[in-house]
């Protein structure tokens, strides 16, 4: 049987893949060299889009005036950010003392805890939990949480820095924008771009947000019915976790059931409340989740794990939390070029980067040009 010949590809085909994986590439190297400086820049514009967002609704939904509108965003997003780093960064300080005050009561739990496991599995010789922790580098451990810690409050400056020169900055934008894209289409087109990356932003914060808080109200009625001891700082942690995919779900499902084995002399406590938040986190996640989002965040599944793992590998925890929203910029930057659409096709859930062609794209004009979607192509 002859031998099928092979495809054959375009130089220029060839040669333009190679220069775009180059250029990812090195862009991604990029990224990571400068993640020191690029990182409180990433989660100032996230904050801004945050202001600009609330701000249009309390414009439309309120008797509010536009430019106290913007005040008052400007003002609840600000705020909340630093109350939220100062509840992480003092509700941690807070929870570590109380650890370690009691960690003469602690030492006995832990060798029932571990000498409990050890039978369980019918091995003898259970270590002590002061044999493991002689085993383990405790000051460099703790060398590290004092520079992540140092690192937290730098951060912060820094992006209330950038984010109030971001703000100075968006009176030229329109200027700028005329500058870029003279002709009106492709200023209308450019503005479809802005738009459509922020709506996607915007519905995935609304969703994260709304569920988050159905989730942590669960979660505190859950753990204050069990008696877990700091139930208000691991509710406000499920809370930020839960705009981390996949690992946030891990934590907030196993964080607090792991410190009720050490509280409680029993284990049901423990087992009361992994199995109530893994139920709560199921409902949220199949149920809830999928009903609010629609196609806001149409996005392959793999292409959010691949993104938590990107983002957190170049950005550390600021990336982890801004991988989806980074994804769904990139898929609605994508779907906008003919060159690149079919890599929108691929980041996408169902293969239509459009979440709704016809409602999110204006009708045609004598002064607009619409381009075809995937839904006019069938």
């Amino acid at each position: 049987m002859p031998m099928k010949a092979p495809i054959t590809v375009p130089t220029s085909t060839v040669a333009r893949n190679a220069l775009v994986a180059i250029a990812v590439v090195a862009t991604g190297a990029a990224v990571y060299w400068l993640s020191d400086i690029l990182t409180p820049l990433a989660m100032a514009i996230f904050l801004l889009i945050m202001i600009d967002g609330v701000k249009r609704s309390l414009a439309t939904r309120t008797p509010v005036p536009e430019r106290w509108a913007g005040v008052a965003a400007l003002l609840l997003v600000t705020v909340g950010f630093l109350i939220a780093v100062a509840i992480i960064f003092y509700g941690a300080r807070g929870f570590f003392v109380q650890t370690t005050d009691d960690a003469v009561l602690l030492g006995p739990r832990l060798d029932q805890i571990l000498s409990d496991a050890y039978a369980l599995f019918n091995v003898d010789a259970a270590p002590t939990a002061t044999e493991l922790l002689a085993r383990a580098d405790i000051p460099s451990y703790l060398s590290i949480v004092a520079r992540q810690a140092q690192g937290v409050v730098t951060g912060t400056i820094f992006v209330m820095i950038y984010l109030g020169f971001l703000l100075a900055s968006q009176n030229g934008f329109r200027r700028k924008l005329v500058g870029m894209f003279p002709d009106r289409t492709a200023r209308g087109e450019a503005l479809e771009v802005f738009q459509r990356v922020r709506g996607g932003v915007e519905g995935y914060l609304w969703v994260q947000t709304v569920t988050g808080a159905m989730i942590c109200a669960a979660a505190w009625l859950l753990m204050r019915a069990v008696g877990l001891q700091n139930a208000e700082f691991w509710t406000f942690v499920i809370f930020i976790v839960g705009f981390i995919p996949v690992l946030g779900g891990a934590v907030a499902g196993l964080a607090p059931p792991l410190f009720a084995l050490v509280q409680f002399e029993s284990y049901w406590p423990a087992l009361i409340l992994l199995g109530g938040l893994q139920v709560i986190l199921f409902v949220s996640g199949n149920f809830i989740q999928p009903r609010m989002q629609g196609d806001n965040q149409n996005i392959d599944p793999v292409v959010v794990l691949l993104a938590l793992a990107f983002w957190g590998k170049v950005w550390g925890v600021v990336g982890m939390f801004l991988s989806t929203p980074l994804a769904v910029m990139a898929m609605a930057i994508l779907a906008e070029f003919k060159g690149s659409r079919w890599m929108a096709i691929l980041l996408s859930g169902d293969g239509e980067p459009y979440a709704d062609e016809e409602a999110e794209r204006p009708a045609p004009t004598a002064s607009t040009r619409r381009r075809p979607g995937p839904k006019d192509a069938s």
